[in-house]
């Protein structure tokens, strides 16, 4: 089993995490998403007025179904554009670069054939790391221990 500690960006203390649906669709489907980077977590809780990050322990139960993408590759690109476009998937966590807003944009011109798959790639340079892991199923969250919340300063 792998240990880590993830932070999860927000406008309140998440002590109890839950997988959020929405009408709207994200990289990797819907889920509860952390990053292992506590500045991106800081930057995701800027967006509210309260911002916060909450701090979990993690230890991965080795019978999860889980689906790392190492760097953005063709996979990592094919699985973003299925889940933005609304198709499930069987993971319980899947882990990999965020399609900030910028690669975003360039990830619908591409769906929408305004750009080649080439364009993308020659396009897609990301200014500064990130990183995601999406707790997707009821199991992927029982991985998650709260530690703490911090209020995040200007």
């Amino acid at each position: 089993m792998s240990k880590l500690v993830v932070y999860h960006g927000s406008y309140m203390m998440v002590k109890k995490p839950y997988i959020k649906y929405g009408h709207y669709t994200k990289d990797f489907g819907n889920g509860f998403y952390c990053t292992i980077i506590k500045e991106q977590a800081e930057r995701w809780a800027k967006r509210y007025d309260t911002p916060v990050v909450n701090i979990y322990d993690v230890i991965i139960n080795d019978s999860l179904k889980i689906l790392e993408f190492n760097d953005m590759s063709e996979e990592w690109l094919d699985f973003i554009v299925n889940c933005r476009q609304g198709k499930e998937h069987s993971y319980d966590i899947v882990i990999g670069a965020m399609a900030n807003d910028q690669i975003y944009n360039f990830i619908s011109d591409f769906i929408d054939g305004i750009i080649t798959r080439e364009q993308f790639w020659i396009m897609a340079k990301f200014k500064y790391p990130t990183h995601q892991i999406n707790f997707c199923t009821e199991k992927a969250i029982t991985c998650l221990t709260y530690r703490d919340c911090q209020e995040v300063l200007e």
